[in-house]
């Protein structure tokens, strides 16, 4: 059998007007090329051997019932070889860029509406998390420090002068005198130095010192039925010992019982208190507790007095140093 040997056939003369038909076959002809890739790597890679790759094209496409043109298969193979029909994408470039920001832009806003959400979340977060709590405590501060330079220039000094003047005017007590001086001196010092929380301590302790001369009251034995008028402890450094001690409560001129600071000798404590226990000896213990058996009234029921303008109880029985606040 003689062998067949493709002439190439004559291309169109350029310019002559193409059938659409036989560009979509040549299309396929490079196509079916490019998907066969072993026939292209070894046909197209071994010479010239064009006849036998149009050959082997002829087969496929009468295996498929198909007919196509010689000067179709060498314009598909030609194509091949000058990479024509295949897309090559365009480099990297701005318009490029834009243009695929335009594409995917619905998931692009998404995310960039997620960022914005977030950025605004956190920004909102921490103006109200950090930045508003820190303006508010730097106003605060500074409004503070106003007020307590407005008090240290014109109201404590003041202030500080008029309340030694009123403890003054309670009493002639040397004692309560050279307190009310050293109070006065401590203020007026703060005051200097521009410590308001000391002038005002000073301040309220001298109203407290006013206080103190200008309360005064009986300390009355308690004896309502039912309720101790005294009690003896057995001492934690001498369990051979007794400590006694007479219940009282401070009375006012109008009848009130008051309430009174009073340190607890036992573990020095102090509370405010409307009763507690005066140590006294224990002489003075029974002959209470003789009064009160008598009739279960104490008869002698005043153990001292608050005068007003002193700071201390003046006792009409002998008292030894020391209180309760518990029994």
């Amino acid at each position: 059998m003689a062998e067949m040997v493709a002439t190439p056939a004559a291309s169109p003369p350029a310019g002559t007007p193409r059938n659409l038909d036989e560009v979509m076959l040549a299309m396929d002809v490079v196509d079916t090329l490019r998907h066969q890739e072993n026939l292209v790597s070894r046909e197209l890679g071994e010479g010239d051997r064009d006849a036998q790759l149009l050959q082997r094209l002829r087969e496929i496409y009468r295996g498929q019932g198909i007919e196509v043109p010689d000067r179709i298969l060498q314009e598909g193979v030609q194509a091949l070889k000058e990479q024509r029909f295949v897309y090559t994408p365009p480099g990297p470039s701005f318009s490029r860029s834009v243009a695929r920001a335009w594409v995917n832009r619905g998931r692009i806003g998404r995310r960039l509406l997620t960022l914005l959400a977030l950025l605004a979340f956190g920004w909102g977060a921490y103006q109200f998390g950090v930045v508003e709590p820190a303006r508010q405590r730097v106003a605060q501060e500074q409004a503070q420090a106003e007020r307590n330079r407005i008090e240290l220039a014109e109201r404590l000094p003041v202030a500080l002068t008029q309340g030694h003047e009123d403890v003054l005017r309670e009493t002639q007590l040397p004692a309560a005198k050279e307190r009310a001086d050293r109070l006065l001196a401590d203020g007026q010092a703060a005051v200097a130095r521009g410590d308001a929380d000391g002038a005002r301590q000073a301040l309220n302790d001298l109203e407290v010192l006013r206080a103190e001369l200008r309360r005064e009251y009986v300390l009355r034995i308690v004896s309502r039925p039912g309720e101790p008028s005294g009690v003896w402890r057995v001492p934690e450094r001498n369990p051979a010992g007794r400590n006694y001690y007479l219940i009282v409560e401070p009375v006012a001129p109008d009848g009130r019982i008051l309430s009174l600071p009073v340190t607890s000798e036992e573990d020095g404590r102090t509370v405010t208190t409307s009763k507690w226990g005066v140590r006294v000896s224990e002489a003075t213990a029974m002959q209470v507790q003789r009064d009160k058996s008598d009739d279960g009234i104490v008869q002698r029921n005043r153990l001292g007095e608050k005068r007003r303008g002193q700071l201390d109880v003046d006792y009409q029985m002998p008292v030894l140093n020391g209180a309760i606040t518990q029994w």
